[in-house]
């Protein structure tokens, strides 16, 4: 009896099927749904023309066939018979006034070829046979040169032969019926391509609408013309659009008339705090205040960013701003190192990058002691990484940390845990400018924070 390790060697060892055709033929299709809808319909058309074209073809081919086997046996059999009538000396001036397009007649010799191998061939050689009887056919050749032409050897009365030399002669087909189904072809391929547009633009248009929406909310609206359906559609979607943006503008004022109404109760709490004769108690009393008002403060900061940078993009030397912050914690005492260098202005929204690579130095320098600000350039993109040596964050907890209010410590301590705001900030700014924050542990320990910023739109 064959044992586990056994039966997965012999699965290891079996062989493995070469992948199938599938994933080469999909690469071929094309991905926008205009182009497949069109290149659907046009070849659709463009079959369905070449079938008609070859049934029409195939008809008149059988017509022409019975017409000419219908036709062409009398008449060869009717000169035949008028070579046979005429006195030996007179044959030879009347061949050319016998012959035809597709036979003509010469006098003595013998048949050369072989035998009728084809259908065709032995068809149309048995009807010129049957047609010419009381007459010998001594033989029935089929030449190469014409194709499928045949040498049919007869004995007339007086004991001479002829040969007739009968070729089948193909349906004509003009030149014009050919550019004719091109043209139609062409006119089919245009009202394809007209018939998907109209049907798919209004598709991309609103999925452009909704790309310009963005962060920000301020996109524009969408026409509302066309078909009833594209009007519909467009209509529902602005209104969409404008009470998303209004439950936002709603959130915003109500955060900010929380931050507000809390700045009177806080200040009076400071002063009443100020008039405490325990030292220790006043100084958590107001360690508790300012956390409260920074708390206040970072979520207002945050729902102001869920509009999207407002700011106007500018052309602004990215070193020289990366120094200068840097410089600014160098001035408080923190150590940041800056690797790498951008080496060219770029255009870009200057107090919104700053934000976010100062939220990102701020949340590394909580958690490490050496922190680097690595900056370059790659495939016209500005790429800033803020590499840490903390402990990381968990990998299944990498992404719940952009969100708003999610921190890693369950600590209610600000100091180690904070308000949960600055990734999510800096998230948010950076998903407004066009950028991606992504975060990863490093294997050597620590957290890397990298921002990738487009720069090939600047001049």
């Amino acid at each position: 009896m064959p044992t586990s390790a056994s039966l997965s060697a012999n699965t290891a060892s079996a062989p493995v099927a070469p992948p199938g055709p599938g994933p080469r033929l999909r690469r071929l299709v094309p991905r926008t749904l205009f182009a497949r809808v069109t290149l659907i319909i046009v070849i659709g058309l463009a079959i369905a023309q070449l079938l008609t074209f070859a049934s029409i073809r195939y008809e008149r081919g059988i017509a022409m066939r019975e017409l000419m086997m219908t036709g062409i046996e009398r008449d060869i059999a009717s000169s035949v018979a008028i070579l046979d009538r005429l006195p030996a000396g007179e044959r030879e001036g009347w061949l050319a006034r016998l012959e035809r397009r597709n036979y003509r007649f010469v006098l003595g010799g013998t048949a050369q070829g072989t035998a009728p191998d084809t259908p065709m061939s032995q068809q149309f050689a048995t009807a010129i046979a049957e047609a010419m009887r009381p007459f010998q056919i001594v033989k029935v050749a089929q030449v190469a040169n014409p194709p499928q032409g045949l040498q049919i050897q007869v004995r007339l009365s007086d004991g001479a032969s002829v040969i007739v030399h009968a070729r089948r002669v193909d349906m004509p087909v003009s030149s014009w019926v050919m550019w004719l189904l091109w043209v139609q072809l062409l006119v089919l391929a245009v009202c394809a391509w007209y018939a998907v547009r109209l049907v798919t633009r209004p598709l991309a248009q609103l999925a452009h609408a909704a790309d310009e929406l963005g962060p920000d909310l301020k996109g524009q609206p969408l026409a509302e013309e066309g078909p009833t359906e594209v009007r519909h559609a467009a209509r529902a979607f602005n209104a969409m659009q404008k009470r998303i943006a209004g439950y936002m503008a709603e959130r915003v004022e109500i955060l900010a008339a929380i931050s507000h109404d809390l700045q009177t109760p806080i200040t009076r709490m400071r002063l009443r705090t100020d008039l405490m004769d325990s030292e220790p108690d006043r100084h958590k009393f107001r360690q508790d205040l300012d956390e409260m008002h920074a708390l206040v403060r970072e979520g207002v900061t945050y729902a102001r960013t869920l509009h999207g940078a407002t700011e106007p993009p500018l052309r602004v030397d990215a070193d020289a701003l990366f120094e200068s912050m840097l410089a600014d914690y160098e001035d408080a005492g923190q150590q940041v190192r800056l690797e790498g260098r951008m080496g060219a202005p770029i255009v870009t929204r200057p107090n919104a990058l700053r934000r976010i690579v100062m939220n990102l130095i701020d949340n590394a320098l909580k958690f490490g002691d050496d922190v680097r600000l690595q900056v370059h350039a790659e495939a016209g993109q500005l790429v800033v990484a803020v590499v840490d040596n903390g402990p990381g964050i968990p990998p299944d907890e990498l992404q719940q940390v952009l969100k708003p209010f999610y921190r890693v410590e369950s600590s209610r301590n600000r100091s180690t845990g904070g308000t949960g705001l600055g990734l999510a900030i800096a998230h948010q700014l950076a998903t407004a400018m066009g950028a991606e924050l992504a975060l990863r542990n490093r294997s050597e320990g620590g957290l890397e924070a990298r921002l990738t910023l487009d720069i090939r739109a600047a001049p």
